[in-house]
């Protein structure tokens, strides 16, 4: 039976994503004249507070209880390091472009789990995997504008960002949703304000504090958005809209900056798109088959 509220799930999600390329673009206008480090702190900052001052009084001391602390502290720390090397690629190179190789982190967590956890992974999806890699290397091919050094700040943020998710997927079993959001924003903004007395910058211009505002505002709401969308429709409609973040990107690049990709960035857009949609559907679709009951 499908979701009574999939449609507006869907929604959701589009929302999130519209949210999220809000906020690498707004961390690519930072970077032009502040310090990355100061655009994590404001980002995380933001999160921190609001998510405090809207679900401790719902919540009251229930939202601090955990049995693993540790593990948020690891998975906020993961987090952390995924949004700074984030801010650091949209510093170098264009927010669509590294936004299609971030998405290769859903390809790389289907690689890890049949390699790490022992996952089977079936022949077809495999060669979706290779896909996506095979599109990561078309963007960042040698001789384009991309490649250089920085590549490897958004492959090192696919890793980091591949652990946070196998992380997540292993805690939401047994720990609280809100609990987790809670204690990933403060240990973000504690993490962040350790730096915070080296490369303190006060804001100068309106454009400088709106960049950072926007990093602040998407990045909580994005979050929050993408809870309630997961809690009106199932995974398996949301996964492979996910994907939709590129475009979305691609258009806050060229709207901000200006920036069109060429036609073998786009095709490697395509590549890595249609090959995590596809996965994610065929992934959903394998568990959906072994939930079934086979007909006798």
């Amino acid at each position: 039976m499908k979701h009574p509220h999939f449609l507006s799930g869907m929604l959701f999600a589009l929302a999130a994503l519209a949210c999220f390329a809000t906020l690498d673009t707004s961390a690519k206008v930072v970077a032009l004249t502040l310090p990355v480090l100061l655009g994590l702190w404001f980002r995380y900052i933001f999160q921190a507070v609001l998510t405090t001052a809207v679900m401790l009084p719902q919540r009251g001391r229930a939202i601090f209880h955990t049995r693993h602390l540790g593990l948020h502290v690891l998975r906020g720390a993961l987090l952390a390091t995924t949004s700074l090397l984030t801010f650091l690629s949209v510093a170098y190179m264009p927010v669509g472009e590294f936004t299609a190789i971030a998405m290769i982190a859903p390809l790389v967590v289907t690689l890890l789990a049949a390699t790490l956890l022992g996952e089977h992974v079936s022949r077809l999806r495999w060669v979706l995997v290779a896909g996506g890699f095979v599109g990561t290397l078309v963007i960042i091919r040698p001789g384009g504008d991309l490649f250089g050094w920085h590549v490897l700040l958004p492959l090192a943020q696919v890793a980091t960002h591949s652990a946070f998710q196998i992380l997540t997927g292993r805690m939401v079993k047994t720990e609280d949703t809100v609990t987790m959001h809670f204690y990933t924003g403060w240990v973000g903004a504690l993490l962040a304000s350790l730096a915070l007395p080296f490369i303190w910058v006060t804001p100068q211009t309106l454009t400088e504090w709106t960049a950072l505002t926007l990093m602040g505002l998407m990045g909580t709401i994005g979050h929050f958005v993408l809870i309630l969308a997961y809690r009106r429709a199932p995974a398996a409609t949301l996964m492979p809209l996910m994907y939709v973040q590129i475009a979305f990107a691609m258009f806050a690049g060229w709207v901000v900056f200006g920036h069109i990709a060429d036609g073998w960035s786009l095709l490697g857009m395509i590549l890595i798109a249609g090959c995590g949609a596809a996965s994610a559907w065929l992934a959903v679709r394998e568990n959906r088959l072994k939930l079934e009951p086979m007909e006798v």
